[in-house]
């Protein structure tokens, strides 16, 4: 095991030294002990490099929320330790990383291998109500899902010590890197750039997998051009764990078959020298009295163009309001009410909410005050739920309502407290 420098992760190695790297990754709410049955095999033919995730098993927790900054972090670990090429086999939020690696840097990927994966993770939505829920009540409602979403009942049955250890290894995971990998997922979504993926690709998943089955490996199957599916029986999300015999014979051969030891990394572009316009003195060191070069006037500078701001805006509003609450918007807005969506995403989203000043919970907390004042019930019920989202918790809400009365009113704060205590109830209770 090794501690590593902020921007990297906390790793380990396993194996020879002389042998080819494979990389493991693990899922949400799990350590690399996660891939523990399979490194007695994949040693003997292998240098193992595990790593944990921001903030899981005790590593650092320095938060990550996106795919690609888990993987930038990765590729700084690597380059640190020298290791340029590798094969990579990844499970949950660690296959998504796999499959940024294969889009960023395919010519380090020697062969791919994704357990539990999907292009894209259930809905934006319920990643971030897992956020909301971690921060109204910590870790143990998490902890209590894990098992259910993990394995099979059978399993959970015959193996207490496993579904113990499930268990306590997410309840020891730092809430608020927890909440930032919820929001990598949110956001991961591949699915437009499967065909890109040219790396020799296994996709296995887990007959049971409630997080990611069979019809997303299908789906990445059908995308990445050269990949094959395996599934395993009487698995669910953790197959590794569940299936560890399986999912070990499964690897080896894949990475046997398809380990590309001969393929050349693919240098980096020649730079190309940055010319320079001649003047008089160059002209005069000129052996051959050549004229110099007459260099035009620059042009006028072209008219700013200020970009459109509604497809940024329709972003936020979507990070912000939840796919959901927006896609119901959009989907009834008819020709009457089509130009009044464009002008809330655009103006309210796309100018306002996007401006640097201020930070989102800010944002939501002024929302929530107004809303108040104005007695705008149905609206304050969608930013009661956004507040959640941007982060503030049901105290700080609670908070927020309490000052609202002073300024405001009594009657319209009893009025939105009543609102606020029932989407805070409703989005607090994590449905399994």
């Amino acid at each position: 095991m090794s501690e590593t420098p902020p921007n990297t992760l906390r790793h380990r190695f396993d194996g020879r030294e002389d042998a080819p790297v494979l990389v493991l990754a693990p899922s949400l709410g799990t350590t690399w002990h996660m891939w523990d049955r399979q490194i007695a095999e994949l040693t003997a033919r292998h240098r193992v490099f595990r790593f944990d995730l921001p903030g899981h098993g005790g590593a650092p927790a320095r938060p990550a929320s996106s795919a690609a900054e888990l993987t930038g972090r990765l590729l700084d670990t690597l380059d640190a330790l020298g290791v340029q090429r590798f094969g990579y086999a990844g499970a949950g939020l660690g296959a998504a990383v796999g499959a940024e690696l294969a889009l960023r840097a395919p010519h380090r990927l020697a062969s791919l291998a994704l357990v539990g994966a999907s292009p894209r993770f259930g809905t934006a939505d319920e990643y971030r109500q897992r956020g909301v829920v971690v921060r109204a009540h910590g870790m143990d409602p998490m902890a209590r899902l894990a098992p259910e979403q993990w394995f099979t009942p059978a399993f959970a049955a015959a193996q207490p010590a496993i579904v113990n250890w499930a268990v306590q290894m997410v309840r020891t995971t730092d809430p608020g890197c927890y909440i930032a990998a919820c929001e990598a997922l949110a956001a991961f979504d591949v699915r437009a750039d499967l065909t890109r993926i040219g790396v020799p690709t296994l996709v296995l998943v887990g007959s049971d997998d409630r997080v990611a089955g069979p019809a997303a490996a299908r789906t990445l199957v059908a995308g990445i051009p050269d990949a094959r599916l395996a599934v395993v029986p009487a698995a669910a999300h953790l197959a590794p764990v569940e299936q560890p015999a399986a999912v070990t014979d499964l690897l080896v051969r894949h990475f046997a078959a398809s380990w590309q030891d001969t393929l050349a990394e693919v240098p980096a572009p020649p730079r190309t020298p940055t010319p320079f316009a001649q003047g008089p003195a160059a002209a005069a060191a000129d052996p051959a009295g050549a004229q110099p070069a007459q260099v035009p006037a620059p042009a006028a500078p072209p008219a700013a163009h200020r970009p459109d701001p509604y497809e940024p805006g329709l972003k936020l509003r979507r990070e912000v309001l939840g796919d959901a609450h927006v896609d119901a918007a959009l989907d009834t807005a008819d020709d009457f009410t089509r130009d009044f969506q464009e002008l809330v995403t655009r103006y309210a989203w796309g100018e306002v909410w996007s401006r640097d000043g201020l930070d989102r919970r800010t944002r939501s907390s002024v929302a929530l005050t107004a809303l108040t004042a104005r007695g705008h019930l149905d609206e304050l019920a969608v930013h009661t739920r956004a507040a959640l989202r941007n982060g503030l918790t049901p105290t700080e809400i609670r908070e927020v309502l309490l000052q609202a009365a002073v300024y405001c009113g009594v009657p319209a704060a009893n009025a939105a407290f009543r609102v606020a205590a029932r989407v805070i109830r409703e989005e607090t209770t994590l449905e399994p």
